[in-house]
C-alpha cells in the first residue's frame, strides 16, 4: 500500500505544473491518496511504529503536494493547516466512528455483537459513563481485533464525545479532539 502511494503522489508531483493541473485537480488527486490510506485503516489499528511511520511519510508527502511545498518541509503545520490528522489517529477515528454505529444504530449487528457495555454492580459517579467491557487477548495480533480494539479506544475518549446525541455530533466532536491532541 505504501509503495503504490508514493507511486502516485510521485507521479502527481511529476505531473504538476500549474498551466497543466489546476490547484482542484491536484487536491483530487491527493484525496485519492488519502482515499487509499484511509481504506484499511480499522484493520492497521495495532499495527507496528515502522509501518505506521512508512504511511505516516506518505501522509506527510500528500500535504507537500497538496499546498505545493518544499520536499523538505516540515509536514506537521502543513497538516494542521489542511485539517488533516495523522495515520494513527485517522484510525482511532474510523475505529470510534464504528465502534458507535455498533452501539447506537442497527446498522452493523454483527459489529454490535462483539461489543459490551460494562455494567457496574454499584452506583458510581464514573457509571455516567458508557465504557466497554476490555477482553483479554494474549496476542498482539488478536489485540488488533475489533473485539479489542474498539474498546480500547473508545474508553480512552472523554465522556462529552461518547455521550453524543447524534452520528454528525459524535463525528464533529471526535475530529475536534483528536485533532487537539495531535498538535496540541
Amino acid at each position: 500500500m505504501t509503495w503504490s502511494c508514493n507511486f502516485h503522489a510521485h507521479a502527481i508531483r511529476h505531473i504538476y505544473t500549474p498551466p497543466i493541473v489546476d490547484r482542484s485537480g491536484t487536491d483530487m488527486a491527493c484525496s485519492l491518496i488519502l482515499t487509499e490510506l484511509d481504506y484499511c485503516n480499522s484493520v492497521l489499528y495495532g499495527t507496528p511504529v515502522s509501518s505506521m511511520q512508512n504511511l505516516q511519510r506518505v501522509q506527510n508527502n500528500a500535504a507537500r503536494i497538496v499546498l505545493q511545498a518544499p520536499t523538505r518541509s516540515h509536514a506537521i503545520p502543513l497538516m494542521r493547516q489542511l485539517h488533516w490528522l495523522p495515520v494513527q489517529h485517522r484510525i482511532d477515528y474510523e475505529v470510534s466512528v464504528l465502534t458507535y454505529k455498533s452501539l447506537n444504530t442497527s446498522v452493523s449487528r454483527y459489529l454490535s455483537q462483539r461489543v459490551n457495555r460494562r455494567v457496574n454492580a454499584r452506583t458510581l459517579h464514573s457509571t455516567a459513563t458508557p465504557l466497554l467491557i476490555q477482553p483479554f487477548a494474549r496476542t498482539d495480533f488478536a489485540k488488533r481485533s475489533f473485539r479489542c480494539a474498539a474498546p480500547s479506544v473508545w474508553n480512552s475518549l472523554p465522556a462529552s464525545v461518547i455521550g453524543s446525541d447524534s452520528l454528525s455530533v459524535f463525528k464533529s466532536k471526535l475530529k475536534a479532539f483528536l485533532f487537539r491532541k495531535s498538535f496540541n
